[in-house]
């Protein structure tokens, strides 16, 4: 699933194509993806692009917004007179556009437009007034999030308080908005803390460390637009690079670059591929 960087990369390339377009048509294809109300869209003007942890909003100038979640596999596509010269899409863009995994297709003025693929069909958008963006449920629930709330004394105070797993309690959305297994991974692998070290259990110096390392391999992360080891794409339809610089993610069997006496190793936790160094993450 896409996490904070993948998700930030679509919301500053949307902000490039999409703000100025007004929305003429909203054609449906899979009505599971978006359910109803596609007519409070039609002929509004797309004003501002915002980002809530996984979520993209799309403020429109009549009062209302697309909520758009790709959860696995959904990519929002552009093409259209903002984007000269438009690259050939990655081959991760299954069938093209428009195609068999096209669910909504955004019909924009001047041309454009703007197509929401997903070939796992677990992804959604919904139509929402402005005013009430931030008060619906999904939304409402989410934790702190780095680069915005998250400060390092709140994630402190955040860790302190509980006994969870510490890769858990990364991942959970509800405690810190954003993080998802790739980072958890390299973060926990930076700081040198064992995935399934209980939060409250580490040292002040430890969760300072682990802050650092959240904010840098997300920092890295959004710097090369994303980790494209599934579906994600970017806007333009081409992949992220963050995976040629995983830290440990997706790495067992090499040889731990830090250490270098040890070799990577992965374990199935909370559901998840969990992968860290036995040596320089001790128990």
């Amino acid at each position: 699933m896409p996490e904070l960087p993948e998700v930030e990369t679509i919301k500053k390339g949307l902000e490039k194509y999409l703000v100025g377009h007004t929305i003429k048509e909203v054609e449906v294809r899979f009505r599971k993806t978006l359910k109803e109300d596609e007519d409070k869209l039609e002929g509004g003007k797309i004003i501002k692009i915002r980002r809530f942890s996984k979520v993209i909003a799309i403020d429109l100038d009549n009062g209302y917004t697309a909520l758009m979640h790709l959860k696995m596999t959904g990519q929002p596509l552009y093409r259209g007179p903002n984007l000269k010269n438009p690259p050939e899409f990655s081959a991760k863009v299954i069938g093209g556009v428009p195609g068999k995994h096209t669910h909504v297709i955004f019909h924009l003025d001047k041309g454009g437009m703007f197509y929401f693929n997903d070939y796992r069909k677990f992804g959604w958008i919904r139509v929402v007034k402005t005013s009430e963006v931030e008060k619906t449920k999904f939304i409402e629930k989410l934790g702190p999030e780095p680069f915005k709330d998250l400060t390092e004394e709140k994630f402190i105070e955040i860790l302190s308080k509980y006994k969870t797993p510490v890769k858990l309690l990364l991942m959970n959305q509800e405690k810190i908005g954003g993080v998802g297994n790739i980072y958890a991974n390299d973060a926990l692998w930076e700081a040198r803390i064992y995935p399934k070290r209980a939060s409250n259990s580490l040292s002040l110096k430890e969760k300072k460390a682990l802050f650092k390392a959240v904010i840098a391999v997300l920092k890295k992360s959004i710097e090369t637009k994303g980790s494209s080891e599934n579906a994600y794409v970017t806007p333009e339809g081409l992949e992220g690079k963050y995976q040629e610089h995983f830290l440990i993610y997706d790495r067992k069997g090499d040889l731990c670059t830090r250490c270098k006496k040890a070799k990577i190793e992965k374990m199935k936790f909370g559901g998840r591929g969990t992968y860290f160094c036995p040596v320089c993450q001790k128990i």
